[in-house]
């Protein structure tokens, strides 16, 4: 028996898993670390921290699996994408903060941008990604500009930048590696996902010097090896998270659909070899890239999902515990006009808007913590709603992942609004899944795709069970409550 250590390093916490060669979880561990919000509408990590997690997780998985390192076969990553890390090269050590996807402070710097409307066009054609702060080159821009002396050490190669893939991957491998695969570089503005290279026009629109970026890969390959866990371990497999659970949900076929329900939700549909371009403000993308191949995909993003349930937890303390969410939604037996907007740092797809905030609408003097806790739920629904409608074509059915979707009248409720049939998987955390079958494909664990998809199990389906009128009436309101907020 093969075994495979999954780390999937994500917004607010890291997990690492030990998979079989049956993909299997043998043992689990997860760790939070501290958010960090110096400024309204900025997000920062400690990537100290990070690392930290990153290790300590590790350590615990293979200690209470029972397994030795060397049985471990190859280490695969997924990661929170676009969070932007800058590093010096000697010493290893972060110049800043990570600056996290959700951070919205170069949006004046992007309007800028977009005010020549060539600009945007070109961004849009090259990246398949929209002019916004949510991507990683206004961030890399920022940092060398606000950290004294970074644009000198990055002209002189001192410097290097990455996602939080590359980041990991430099300390596992002691500085040696300076990698990132192509879905991690596709949602940097700076990668041109049709030629698969990084681009000197758009390096030079955000003012970034090449020296700074690490090499691309597939999302199968030799990474590196680590010797951190007392036996040297190769990392075999790398994948921005969303792409990563594409993977792991096994929609390897032209048309299918994940939506991932973590700190935000993410909506991705694979388009095969087809770059196609939104004409809905949603993105396109690069899905993965196999032996030299690329697939692509179309993406809505929505940055507040699981991350307004944390809210309502650990800022306004009306839960405790995330599970009592689903005991909440049953006792608010009906939606009573209340409407939250989780727009607390802008809105992502199809809105697009980062200056949109949050809040609370419909409120009336029989509200009370269960009719905010269902609100809170409706909302990523919506949401997915939003996004959904906007693919052009009518989906079958949805695989569902994340935290978020063990809530079953979550679940429900998004069947109901979608109209669509919901699959839940055995495996709910895809993201690191997806990572650890990645790793696997190339070390011959796993022979193919269709290897792959043959090891996908439904948990359980979830049918539509609402009235055509009910189910407009509901999302009419969000509609006039997401236009309360926006600019």
């Amino acid at each position: 028996m093969r075994y495979l250590l999954g780390i999937d390093q994500g917004t607010t916490s890291t997990r690492a898993v030990i998979f079989n060669e049956q993909g299997s979880i043998v043992s689990s561990a997860q760790k939070e670390f501290k958010q960090y919000y110096p400024q309204d509408g900025w997000v920062e990590h400690d990537p100290e921290d990070i690392w930290d997690s990153v290790l300590s997780t590790c350590h615990q998985v293979i200690r209470e699996s029972g397994l030795e390192a060397k049985q471990i076969a190859g280490i695969g990553i997924s990661n929170q994408r676009e969070t932007t890390v800058v590093w010096d090269r000697e010493t290893s050590k972060p110049i800043y903060n990570a600056i996290v996807w959700q951070d919205r402070r170069t949006a004046e710097f992007c309007e800028q941008k977009k005010s020549h409307e060539a600009y945007e066009t070109m961004v849009q054609y090259k990246t398949g990604l929209l002019l916004d702060p949510y991507f990683s080159a206004t961030k890399i821009a920022w940092i060398l500009d606000h950290v004294e002396g970074a644009r000198e050490k990055a002209a002189a190669g001192k410097l290097a930048f990455g996602t939080i893939d590359s980041f990991i991957l430099w300390r596992l491998t002691a500085g040696r590696e300076h990698k990132t695969d192509a879905t991690n570089a596709a949602r940097t503005l700076i990668f041109n996902i049709r030629t698969q290279s990084w681009d000197d026009e758009l390096l030079e629109l955000f003012n970034i010097p090449k020296t700074l970026l690490p090499q691309v890969f597939d999302n199968s390959a030799y990474f590196g090896v680590t010797n951190l866990f007392d036996h040297e371990i190769p990392i075999t497999g790398m994948a921005g998270d969303q792409q990563a659970a594409l993977i792991g949900q096994a929609c390897f076929s032209e048309g299918m659909v994940k939506s991932t329900y973590g700190t935000g939700c993410f909506i991705v549909m694979n388009t095969g070899d087809k770059l196609i371009e939104s004409k809905n403000r949603l993105i396109s993308t690069v899905a993965y890239r196999l032996n030299g191949k690329t697939t692509y995909a179309i993406e809505g993003s929505i940055f507040v999902a699981g991350a307004s349930i944390k809210w309502l937890r650990d800022t306004l303390h009306l839960i405790t515990d995330t599970k009592q969410t689903e005991t909440l939604a049953l006792q608010a037996k009906h939606n009573s006009g209340v409407y939250l907007v989780p727009a607390f740092t802008g809105l992502g797809a199809p809105y697009w808007d980062p200056y949109a905030r949050g809040a609370i609408l419909g409120l009336t003097r029989d509200s009370g913590i269960a009719e905010i806790v269902r609100a809170a739920l409706e909302a990523v629904c919506y949401q997915t709603k939003d996004l959904i409608d906007l693919f052009g074509v009518k989906i079958s059915t949805l695989r569902v992942d994340g935290g978020m979707v063990v809530n079953d009248w979550l679940v429900q409720f998004l069947s109901d609004i979608l109209n669509v049939p919901v699959e839940r998987p055995v495996i709910n955390e895809t993201s690191v899944l997806g990572a650890v079958y990645l790793a696997g494909l190339q070390l011959g664990v796993f022979k193919s795709l269709e290897d792959i998809s043959h090891l996908w199990a439904l948990q359980k389906q979830f049918k539509p069970n609402m009235e055509d009128a009910q189910r407009q009436a509901f999302y009419s309101g969000w509609v006039e409550a997401v236009g309360r907020v926006t600019s």
